[in-house]
């Protein structure tokens, strides 16, 4: 098995603890490969986030300019100027020069979707040798959905109206087909947000399209060490998913070596409880199956 959406940066300004942002020293990704195999993992795709590399600027654009409430825009333009500290260039050969290196490792990119602005990302990964990439839905317009500093919104928004909003881009990026993979699908409800009863019929646009399409879907520890306390996506969701024939993989969402290959037993028991046997591994863009434990 393998854990497929791993960082090698943690957000914000830097702390002093590991290498400076944009910095892959020696021993920073056997790091993440160590502890993933101490918990039983057979190697790690690296997902740096596409909008935090300097490169991403004139393709994502200044997206929340368009944000019609100024306090959501400007909350977006100062997250973003924090955390695009990182480039491509650097990031992928560091990760291929690991390859190199005989580790067990994959390139892979969290792509941020904009329906506006989707293909001409494309373009720009086109010269990269992407093991395979995942998309996520971090944005609503210019309100970044899972930044606790703009959480506020779901109140005024109300948390029915946000869950449409959001599923409708995931069901738009999974229909696209632009990615291998759907990141924390359920995000939206990170900070505990949810509905009396769950939104079955949003989530089944998602499943259609995935399955249209042939995206699969990541089944995600990050849930359980947020407010929500769950696994991305929910049960109910993962069932449908599963019905529906779209495949899987596992993810930790790791942005520090320590959590890396995290909560790998409890995503099984979920992904089979939910009807899976199998989860996808990638390799230059093309998946291959394999039986999840028992």
């Amino acid at each position: 098995m393998g854990d497929y959406h791993v960082h090698l940066h943690d957000h914000g300004p830097y702390q002093g603890v590991g290498p400076p942002l944009g910095e892959y020293p020696p021993g920073h990704i056997e790091a993440y490969v160590e502890r993933a195999a101490a918990r039983g993992l057979a190697e790690v795709g690296f997902t740096e986030h596409l909008y935090r590399c300097v490169e991403s600027e004139p393709v994502l654009g200044r997206f929340w300019e368009y944000e019609p409430r100024r306090n959501l825009a400007a909350e977006t333009e100062a997250m973003i100027r924090e955390d695009r500290t990182l480039s491509i260039e650097a990031y992928t050969e560091a990760v291929v020069a690991a390859k190199d290196r005989g580790l067990p490792v994959k390139l892979g990119l969290e792509v941020d979707f904009f329906p506006e602005t989707i293909d001409a990302v494309l373009e720009s990964l086109e010269p990269y040798p992407w093991d395979f990439l995942i998309g996520a839905v971090h944005w609503i317009g210019g309100w970044s959905v899972d930044y606790g500093a703009s959480s506020y919104e779901f109140a005024r928004r109300g948390v029915r109206k946000a869950y449409e909003e959001y599923f409708e881009l995931k069901t738009q990026l999974a229909a696209s087909g632009a990615v291998d993979v759907l990141a924390h699908v359920d995000v939206v409800k990170r900070f505990g947000h949810v509905l009396p009863e769950a939104p079955t019929d949003l989530y089944a646009e998602v499943v259609k399209a995935a399955a249209v399409t042939g995206t699969a879907v990541e089944v995600s520890s990050a849930g359980l060490h947020k407010p929500i306390g769950e696994i991305y996506p929910a049960p109910p969701f993962l069932e449908m998913f599963n019905a529906a024939g779209v495949p899987i993989t596992l993810a930790s969402d790791a942005h520090v070596p320590e959590e890396c290959g995290r909560d790998v037993s409890a995503l099984v028991s979920a992904a089979r409880a939910a009807g899976y046997a199998e989860h996808l591994v990638f390799d230059q863009r093309v998946s291959a199956a394999r039986v999840l434990p028992e």
